[in-house]
């Protein structure tokens, strides 16, 4: 079969599986967010990571099926329910780790609300924590999925730098989108901006990861193994 086509498969699915997907979980849990913490109270907080947290199952569901469609045909013997649950329990690990830290921060706010304000960090901290967090959630979105291909797929140790790689370039684009668009006043503009980035960073993810993929499809051609 032809890699060519696996690869275009493999890049157009996550390009519009992450404008879909991220987009869905980050409008719909930010509606649900903002709600509960205009509330205020510990129980508003821990009740917005629940929905952060397991909002990502929306993505993980989009993505994680679309991914399995693209490749399928050239990894036969990776089920369809695996793949998905290999994405879905990857996604939520990721948003317990990326959400962890700000909810802390905000019982910590809570709890001591009199205490000395947080300084804004320095240009290099927010230009580095997005590529950061990206080699961190690169690598712990994937580990599930090595886990499903490892017995099955020959080579495929490379599946999590490959991830890692991928989402170091994703992530600064999310954020910085993220930034853009809270700039907006006009919400259309915002819901185009954030479609845009989202696509433009599920695009260069799958560029990345999906060289990654071709090189195992030729390694795992019937005949080479």
């Amino acid at each position: 079969m032809n890699k060519l086509n696996l690869w275009l498969r493999w890049v157009a699915v996550n390009a519009f599986g992450e404008m879909f997907g991220l987009g869905l979980t980050l409008g719909l849990g930010g509606i649900i967010i903002t709600s509960l913490e205009s509330q205020g109270g510990i129980a508003a907080i821990l009740i917005a990571f629940v929905v952060a947290v397991t909002s990502g199952a929306i993505e993980a569901t989009i993505v994680g099926l679309a991914q399995w469609w693209a490749m399928h045909p050239w990894f036969p013997v990776i089920r369809r329910k695996d793949w998905w649950l290999a994405t879905l329990a990857g996604a939520l690990l990721a948003y317990v780790m990326g959400y962890l830290p700000s909810t802390l921060m905000s019982l910590g706010e809570q709890s001591s609300p009199a205490s000395t304000p947080v300084h804004e960090p320095g240009q290099w901290v927010i230009l580095l924590l997005p590529a950061g967090l990206g080699l961190a959630g690169g690598a712990v979105l994937s580990f599930a999925q090595w886990l499903t291909m490892r017995r099955k797929v020959h080579g495929s140790s490379i599946w999590i730098p490959a991830n890692m790689l991928a989402w170091l370039f994703g992530m600064p684009l999310i954020f910085l989108g993220i930034d853009i668009a809270q700039r907006q006043a006009s919400m259309l503009l915002v819901v185009l901006i954030m479609a845009g980035v989202l696509l433009l960073a599920g695009l260069v993810v799958g560029v990345i990861h999906g060289a990654f993929l071709v090189k195992l499809a030729g390694e795992n051609a019937p005949g080479r193994i």
